[in-house]
């Protein structure tokens, strides 16, 4: 496994992260998409191959994601990983979305009990709350840092407006920063302005959806979700652009040279960007499916290649 720094942060991660939003997922039909035993294959073998940053939220499978992260945690050195964990929807409280001082503190402190620790290394906001001021947010979130219950702060799925809003509040205001960013981002989706604010602020980006809901592993057909892909669970509507076929049959090509797979080459495309530290966060459903995208640190792309994919955007 390649490590390299966060950002800013200081914090040393794989260069790929193991995002959880499968574990104690259930299905339309009641079937739970990864069971607890099967997390904890996942998690054994993205260990083994080196991998060491985690992604869950507290919602994931209704808090499963965290307590069977934590389970895990139990038999190892916490100091070992990076464990990174969301606020916003809400399973500890009744109250609805929102990212008020109420709803932060008791979000946080279900998530660290549920995880088994006394602190995450990084804490995202899942999504931008308008209807609390960001300051408040900021503040509470500062404090947490001070306390050491959170050790780094991260921002998930917001306009690049209101990305560059919340850095000038914190910047203003003395508030510790969003140092991580969560975007929804890949060779064949890609939010220009955000990222720009990424870049120029010196922010890390940990892109969700690397293969674009699945579309870059080569398996689909035009009209078709693909069975299993997070694509098919949601109901998302999969009507590519012709973009989009432009960019895969790029990947695809690539894939071919290098003798690995699309998923192996996307994932490698995010993370030799070079405007901003960036790490995949990928999903698998079998070790199966782990090892072959961790294989994306393997091998390195030629210039012309990394351009080839950038290029049929």
């Amino acid at each position: 496994m390649e490590y390299r720094r966060l950002g800013s942060t200081g914090l040393e991660v794989s260069k790929l992260c193991f995002g959880t939003w499968r574990f104690g997922l259930e299905a339309d039909d009641g079937t739970v998409e990864t069971g607890r035993e099967a997390a904890h294959d996942l998690l054994d073998t993205f260990d083994e191959h080196g991998g060491n940053f985690i992604d869950t939220a507290n919602v994931y499978g209704d808090g499963k994601s965290e307590e069977w992260i934590g389970e895990w945690l139990e038999e190892r050195d916490r100091e070992d990983y990076v464990v990174a964990s969301k606020v916003y929807w809400t399973v500890r409280s009744r109250a609805d979305a929102n990212l008020s001082r109420k709803t932060i503190r008791a979000e946080v402190e279900g998530t660290l009990d549920r995880l088994g620790t006394d602190y995450v290394d990084l804490y995202y906001i899942h999504r931008f709350d308008e209807e609390t001021p960001i300051e408040h947010t900021l503040r509470t979130l500062d404090q947490l840092v001070s306390e050491g219950k959170v050790h780094y702060l991260a921002a998930s799925s917001m306009a690049a407006w209101q990305l560059t809003k919340a850095l000038w509040t914190s910047d203003a205001g003395g508030l510790e920063r969003f140092e991580v960013t969560q975007p929804r981002f890949n060779a064949a989706d890609r939010p220009e302005a955000y990222l720009d604010v990424c870049a120029d602020q010196d922010l890390a980006v940990c892109p969700y959806s690397p293969l674009d809901s699945g579309f870059l592993t080569g398996k689909y057909s035009q009209g078709d979700a693909g069975d299993g892909t997070r694509a098919a669970l949601h109901g998302w509507d999969m009507d590519f652009s012709d973009q989009q076929w432009r960019v895969l049959e790029a990947v695809e090509s690539v894939a071919d040279e290098l003798d690995a797979t699309p998923a192996q080459v996307a994932l490698r495309w995010l993370v030799e960007q070079d405007r901003f530290t960036c790490v995949p966060i990928f999903g698998a459903r079998t070790t199966g499916q782990m090892e072959e995208n961790l294989g994306a640190v393997e091998f390195s792309l030629s210039e012309a290649q990394f351009e080839r994919v950038a290029e049929a955007y």
